[in-house]
């Protein structure tokens, strides 16, 4: 069954498909920047009882280099049946796109498959090799950690593939806090399919839980599908406590990301606030203070 990190390590790319002009420099790859992008279809399948799919294909047309054809596979763990599928794909889509040029660009969530999939695919003798595939992988052994808000904001789609790329990193936290953050002056058109696409990419991970709670801290931001879902919780319980309940968590969570310290005491007063107003005063507070005193004290 494909997983919705699985749908989000690919489907980024289709949302954002400039996006592979950043990734690229990351990587250490210099392609030129794109002129635009198509989304092509995905079904590589022939006249044979063998179904084929690549996860996302993009055509990307450059200004001097001319047009390319970028295969993005989403990868979730080592799998020795893509030795065979990813050279047939790059070799299909050769022939099918009348000899146009074909990169294959893998993105995974852990270290280890992201070095199985580095590796070369070779096919033939031992004593020559007739075709070797070098994919390009992307995973949390090379995309960026990003923790500053300026730099989030100035590219949202690498810093939302980097926090899906690492999502079991122990600092992911301040990963989605900055995140979080960057989308606060962000035109709701622009924000919602981050929001989203964010959420899918953690998946089941205790991470997901963590931007659930940065999303509630405060949902006139974001009135995307998991905002919604957010309040129709809220409003089970009892609007005004689901609030503040989102709201506290996310308030902790933003005083750990910046490296405040709170007391076990502050801890518990933020918890059994109420009170929305007070919590979002505290919140907005706790974005620029230095210590707990400049966010918990009387003005």
């Amino acid at each position: 069954m494909v997983s919705s990190p699985h749908e989000a390590m690919h489907r980024i790319f289709q949302e954002y498909p400039g996006l592979f002009s950043r990734v690229s420099e990351v990587l250490g790859v210099d392609i030129p920047p794109p002129t635009s992008a198509t989304v092509l279809p995905t079904d590589l399948t022939e006249n044979s009882p063998v179904e084929r799919r690549v996860d996302t294909l993009l055509r990307i047309d450059t200004q001097d280099d001319g047009p390319f054809l970028l295969a993005i596979e989403a990868q979730g763990k080592k799998d020795p049946r893509k030795s065979t599928s990813w050279p047939y794909y790059v070799s299909y889509l050769h022939n099918r796109y009348n000899g146009l040029p074909v990169l294959l660009l893998v993105v995974c969530q852990d270290l280890a498959t992201a070095h199985w999939a580095a590796r070369p695919l070779t096919i033939g003798l031992r004593q020559w090799q007739t075709l070797t595939l070098s994919p390009l992988v992307a995973g949390p052994h090379n995309m960026p950690v990003i923790t500053n808000v300026a730099e989030a904001r100035k590219d949202l789609a690498l810093a939302t593939l980097a926090a899906i790329t690492h999502a079991d990193n122990p600092d992911v936290g301040a990963i989605l806090k900055t995140l979080s953050a960057a989308l606060r002056d962000t035109p709701e058109a622009l924000a919602d399919p981050i929001v989203e696409l964010t959420a899918q990419g953690l998946g089941n991970r205790p991470a997901a839980q963590q931007w659930r709670n940065l999303v509630a801290v405060d949902t006139s931001f974001y009135k995307s599908f998991m905002s919604e879902e957010i309040r129709d919780e809220g409003r089970a319980e009892g609007r005004a406590e689901g609030r503040a309940e989102g709201r506290a968590e996310g308030l902790l969570l933003l005083l750990d990301a910046r490296g405040i310290a709170v007391t076990r005491a502050t801890r518990e007063q933020i918890r059994t606030c109420k009170d929305p107003q007070l919590l979002h005063h505290w919140l907005h507070r706790a974005a620029t203070a230095a210590s707990a005193d400049e966010v918990f004290g009387e003005e």
